[in-house]
């Protein structure tokens, strides 16, 4: 994103940056266009009263053109075809039959919320997960930023694009859980930014949540407020 010369530095735009890359000036506003993910936000939200802000050609060229794909829900994905940053995960599994008994997913969001990441952070996750032979979801679009799944190393012009959020999607089987949760840990450490973390299980026969253990052995805490299929779509593949 950028401004152009009928700003009237009012200040107005500011506070709807989520990366704070509106940088204040005397007679002029200008954006800090390392830091911008190009969500679009200052120029949706109508804030400004000169319609000052407008989109370069340059921002909607590749590998820049990864900051909006990610960080505005409206613009699709050329990977996928699709919106937002990853796929349905296990919101649909009575249907897909994505997960199955003995299977673990595994999510991790970067940069949100309200921080924002540079690829080459989440490139550190996808190393470690590859390093343990996870199966990376080839729908998500993060599935396509990467120069070889065996490493899971990113292509390099990609690596310091920033954006407002991505998710890795990830399954295994059951018994590598620990793993996967060790290498996440270890590699929290060395991350500059913030990310969360989901497991995706199914739930066993008598109503437990098998993989919970698991978790606690790991040292995390598995929230109560769980997102959970009801089975009333089509039977699941064993």
């Amino acid at each position: 994103m950028r401004i152009n010369g009928d700003c009237i530095a009012c200040g107005q735009c500011t506070p709807y940056c989520p990366v704070n890359a509106i940088l204040e000036g005397v007679t002029l506003y200008t954006i800090d266009e390392d830091q911008c993910v190009e969500c679009g936000v200052c120029m949706h939200s109508a804030a400004c009263p000169v319609d000052a802000f407008f989109m370069p050609p340059e921002s909607l060229v590749y590998p820049r053109s990864l900051r909006k794909e990610y960080s505005d829900p409206g613009k699709p994905h050329p990977s996928t075809k699709g919106i937002g940053r990853g796929t349905e995960e296990m919101k649909c599994n009575d249907v897909t039959a994505r997960f199955k008994h003995g299977e673990v997913g595994v999510a991790m969001e970067f940069g949100r919320p309200g921080i924002a990441t540079r690829l080459s952070e989440l490139e550190k996750m996808t190393m470690a997960m590859a390093a343990i032979g996870v199966t990376f979801e080839k729908k998500n679009p993060v599935f396509a930023l990467m120069s070889d799944p065996n490493t899971g190393c990113f292509k390099p012009e990609v690596k310091n694009e920033r954006v407002l959020s991505a998710i890795l999607e990830v399954k295994a089987s059951a018994e590598k859980l620990p793993l996967i949760l060790s290498a996440v840990r270890k590699v929290a450490q060395q991350v500059d930014t913030v990310f969360s973390l989901d497991v995706i299980t199914r739930v066993g026969d008598d109503g437990e949540i098998p993989v919970l253990p698991a978790i606690r052995q790991a040292g995390f805490q598995a929230r109560p407020n769980a997102k959970i299929n009801l089975g009333l779509g089509r039977p699941l593949i064993p």
